[in-house]
């Protein structure tokens, strides 16, 4: 299978990049699963219902959030009824939506998306690690599902990593996404799955992770938060990872960063 999971979308910019390169991309890498992280795409803070319905109409398979899910209170009322968009699957008993799903491909493959959410230096959620071994009870990769992708969406790389080695031959890929700047580290580790640190931002490099930078910047000198911060508006980097997996095992063949537009240097499998 041919997969392609798209970084943070930050967002007019984020969304604008996507929408610019995601057909050529898809038509150049006969995607057959598309998954977007997209809780940044409502003007930078969460998600909103049209959005999510203007990226499916785009070909996006699935969407996954993060810390920033809930900022667009509306979101509580659509998430329960439309289980392409999906929360951190460690949140509390009873939150409104599902942090994980199996979903399937127009050639009838099936793909498990699973999405955990870090504790270090974030929310005090339940564990990662054993919200996603309960995901994976009852699943087998090869047998059951035919490709597992994992989004742990964290602050710190050490808590990635860890979750790539912890379910290394279990999932066909673990890649990480919430810093918003792509990590050069993409990798197949030795039990076959794929592996990168952080996806990067779908958005408008010329900022402070994806926001203005005037008022980012005035927040680390001064300490007051005198404005509000706003999306950065110049052009958007496409930022992606696309992994390549084996019709027979679900694990992953290769993998490769893409990226498209903007300031940051192409990079194509």
């Amino acid at each position: 299978m041919n997969v392609l999971f798209v970084g943070d979308l930050v967002g007019k910019s984020g969304r604008n990049a996507l929408g610019e390169h995601l057909p050529k991309i898809a038509a150049e890498l006969e995607l057959d699963f598309i998954v977007v992280n997209a809780e940044n795409s409502a003007h930078g803070f969460g998600i909103t219902a049209p959005i999510c319905e203007s990226l499916f109409a785009m070909g996006v398979d699935v969407i996954t959030t993060g810390n920033h899910v809930w900022d667009q209170r509306e979101i509580m009322d659509y998430i329960g009824g439309e289980p392409r968009l999906l929360r951190p699957i460690n949140y509390p008993e009873g939150t409104p939506g599902n942090g994980t799903g199996v979903f399937e491909t127009r050639a009838g493959k099936k793909v498990l998306v699973i999405h955990p959410m870090g504790r270090l230096f974030m929310e005090a959620l339940d564990d990662p690690f054993m919200a996603v071994q309960k995901a994976l009870l009852n699943h087998r990769l090869g047998e059951t599902v035919d490709f597992i992708l994992v989004d742990i969406h964290a602050e710190a790389s050490s808590e990635k990593m860890a979750m790539a080695h912890r379910f290394d031959g279990k999932v066909s890929m673990v890649v990480g996404t919430h810093s918003h700047i792509p990590t050069a580290d993409a990798q197949v580790l030795p039990g076959g799955t794929a592996y990168q640190t952080d996806a990067g931002m779908s958005g408008d490099y010329n900022s402070v992770i994806g926001m203005q930078k005037e008022a980012a910047i005035d927040r680390f000198i001064s300490k007051i938060r005198t404005a509000r911060l706003e999306p950065a508006t110049g052009e958007g980097t496409f930022c992606g990872v696309f992994v390549e997996s084996s019709d027979k095992t679900g694990l992953a063949k290769r993998i490769s960063p893409v990226r498209r537009g903007g300031r940051l240097a192409p990079q194509n499998p």
